[in-house]
């Protein structure tokens, strides 16, 4: 097994387990995790033994989004047009390291614990099950970083969770309990602890792994059929809506009371 900086694989009774290993930073998504993270869902997906993958953290939380402090955006110096192009095709990649998740044949089970914020959200609506322990915190966190959602969760949730629910979280950015992303069928169950919800997801994982792996895969890629024909397109639009309004004022605000550890102060500018 290839060794990550973010991530650890394994194969155990025809489960493919990626965790999440940047425990020191509580799993912030920085540009290593993106570049890693298609290389080792790639991997577990090409090896014959793996009929289903479960996606969980090594430590207590699953992750706290975005590495604010080791940025993934770029701003390159230049023309509006060539500072645009660039950000269009960064996030377009950014996205596929999360969309090969819905994409590979095998069924993936998610089992956020502890903080799963902005980022991590993007990543479980990428997955086909998502599991979570009591004490578990959600949040799409990215309205009060002054950034539209723009790597799945807009595009995802709306055939997972209800409209008007997702509009409350994704335009407040508040955070949410366990119980609540079970109330809204972000997630199926809620488990007492992180042991339980884990052992939980690999049981389940193991269930589908059971049986025939053809047909999950056709049940797999029907389903993708139906909940994600207008996918590409609606990544494709926000790709295009963050390259133009997403160098401002708000997000430079938004990184400065980060690191200073204050409120922010938005202008809209």
């Amino acid at each position: 097994m290839t060794e990550f900086e973010c991530f650890e694989i394994a194969v155990e009774d025809s489960i493919g387990h990626l965790r999440l290993n940047r425990g020191d930073k509580r799993n912030a998504m920085n540009p290593t995790f993106f570049e890693e993270l298609p290389r080792a869902v790639t991997e577990l997906a090409q090896n014959d033994e793996v009929r289903a993958i479960v996606l969980y953290s090594n430590t207590k939380d699953f992750t706290v989004g975005l590495d604010l402090k080791e940025s993934i955006l770029h701003f390159e110096k230049g023309s509006v047009a060539k500072s645009a192009r660039t950000m269009y095709q960064r996030v377009l990649q950014l996205q596929q390291s999360f969309s090969i998740l819905s994409e590979i044949d095998q069924p993936t089970v998610a089992i956020p614990t502890g903080y799963c914020i902005g980022g991590g959200i993007d990543l479980i609506s990428a997955c086909d099950v998502r599991y979570t322990s009591n004490e578990s915190i959600f949040s799409i966190r990215e309205a009060k970083i002054a950034i539209v959602a723009d790597l799945g969760t807009l595009q995802r949730l709306p055939a997972i969770i209800s409209r008007g629910d997702l509009a409350e979280l994704a335009l407040t950015g508040d955070d949410f309990s366990a119980e609540y992303a079970k109330e809204i069928r972000l997630v199926s169950r809620v488990f007492p602890d992180r042991e339980e919800a884990i052992a939980a997801g690999i049981a389940l994982a193991k269930r589908i792994a059971d049986n025939s792996p053809l047909a999950t895969a056709g049940t797999k890629d029907i389903l993708r059929s139906v909940y994600d024909k207008d996918l590409k397109s609606n990544l494709d639009r926000i790709a295009l809506w963050n390259s133009a309004f997403i160098r401002s004022n708000d997000l430079g605000e938004a990184i400065n009371a980060f690191v200073e550890r204050r409120p922010p102060k938005f202008t809209g500018e």
